[in-house]
């Protein structure tokens, strides 16, 4: 499984309150979440997910354990996260809803072009090249199928 795309470099300790904001939970329709996505971090960053994976500094996901932020990074259109660490909660929370992650320190410059390969555990900018901690076999049949639902229909 290989992911790239421009990166947006976001800083350490993201929790899911910046992620999306609790205020839009009222409501169930995602394309909200994606116009909503990081607006207390920056206002105008939504509209630069689309197609970009996140390269950010350890502890993506920190907070709580809402599964919305996830949902809304993927609505959004983003292919993926690079980080040095993730909150468990979200880390599963993203693999069960087919949002591609990777644990890795990838310093790089915003717009620059990166790389996740799940399949080779690496990911590069053009620069580095770092390898990434491995996922399991199951972890990747679940991004390959595009979810945790996905994953069980195609095993009916």
């Amino acid at each position: 499984m290989r992911i790239e795309g421009p990166a947006v470099c976001l800083p350490p300790d993201i929790d899911t309150d910046l992620i999306i904001a609790g205020r839009y939970l009222r409501t169930k329709d995602r394309s909200i979440w994606a116009k909503k996505v990081f607006e207390d971090l920056d206002p105008a960053l939504s509209g630069r997910l689309n197609g970009a994976v996140i390269v950010a500094g350890k502890n993506f996901g920190c907070g709580s354990s809402r599964e919305q932020a996830a949902v809304a990074l993927k609505e959004a259109g983003v292919r993926g996260v690079i980080a040095p660490s993730f909150a468990r909660i979200f880390f599963r929370n993203a693999i069960n809803i087919g949002l591609p992650l990777a644990e890795a320190d990838l310093p790089c410059r915003d717009g620059e072009r990166v790389v996740i390969d799940l399949t080779s555990g690496r990911v590069c900018s053009e620069s580095l090249e770092r390898p990434v901690a491995p996922l399991s076999a199951r972890m990747l049949d679940i991004l390959s199928s595009g979810g945790l639902v996905e994953f069980w229909r195609k095993k009916k």
